[in-house]
């Protein structure tokens, strides 16, 4: 299911109401209210009473909402009930491991919305996930997946590096870009809120090997996400000069053109219109 490009998602805790209104203003693609990590077991029932209140708050605010839900069943049937799901632009499901998990899910959405629901985004964050990327990726109700860097170096016992986490980081792109959907997710760790210098590196290693944008922990790292998950200034003037000696090709009857000493050809030049389309 196809939803905006969100290039940098916000995260808010849903019991968080002096956050609410200053998250709208932080220039995130989309905000996430959370009720999976940030919130206590012990306050649980608080934040779903409260996250309703949040999601109409910034929706009015024109701010696109996501919702991301506990991973036990138990826990997100209860997270939904109530939930303005048609404010929603999407729901993430943490910790999916497996196909049925997300078509469980999609049930539940769709038996509570009434109407189309909200898609979802499933969360790879187990070596079991990331071993079952294509079959999860297939499901239909899906619009992206998310590679979760923290929990998976807990589940092997290191601390977030691309050395560790670049091969289980391309299983979950290559799933995601197979069945076209977004991909969000670095190799770094997300908690890093000091050293944005080291994040930026994160975030631009990221985007080379194919993730289209990534969750966001703290205000300070939104500008920096938007910024490296977008084509750059030298990017977007390369993109323009390959679409012009494309045109002036094809004028020519011409499949091919060489351009400052490489040729230029289709997989190039679709390359090329996609970051002009950014």
């Amino acid at each position: 299911m196809q939803i905006n490009q969100f290039r940098s998602l916000l995260f808010v805790p849903a019991t968080s109401e002096h956050l609410w209104e200053k998250a709208s203003q932080r220039g995130a693609d989309a905000v996430v209210i959370d009720l999976e990590d940030a919130i206590p077991i012990h306050r649980k029932d608080e934040a779903r009473a409260m996250a309703p209140q949040a999601i109409q708050l910034l929706k009015d605010k024109g701010v696109e909402v996501v919702l991301r839900v506990n991973s036990d069943p138990a826990l997100w049937q209860n997270d939904l009930v109530g939930m303005p799901l048609f404010s929603l632009s999407a729901v993430m499901l943490p910790k999916v491991e497996n196909k049925e998990q997300v078509e469980a899910f999609s049930k539940a959405l769709a038996k509570l919305s009434g109407a189309t629901p909200p898609p979802v985004a499933a969360l790879l964050e187990t070596p079991l996930g990331v071993l079952a990327t294509a079959q999860i990726a297939s499901h239909p109700s899906l619009c992206a997946l998310g590679f979760g860097a923290e929990d998976y170096s807990g589940a092997i016992g290191v601390h977030p590096n691309a050395l560790a986490l670049t091969w289980p980081a391309q299983q979950v792109i290559t799933g995601a870009h197979a069945y076209g959907l977004q991909c969000w997710g670095m190799t770094g760790s997300i908690a890093e809120v000091k050293d944005l210098e080291a994040f930026a590196k994160d975030v631009a290693y990221a985007r080379g090997i194919g993730f289209t944008g990534s969750v966001c922990i703290h205000p300070n790292q939104v500008a920096i996400v938007n910024r490296g998950f977008s084509p750059s200034d030298q990017e977007l003037e390369w993109a323009r000069k390959v679409v012009e000696a494309d045109q002036a090709a094809h004028a020519k009857g011409l499949g091919a053109v060489l351009l400052d000493g490489k040729m230029i050809d289709k997989p190039i030049v679709d390359r090329a219109r996609r970051w002009l389309a950014a």
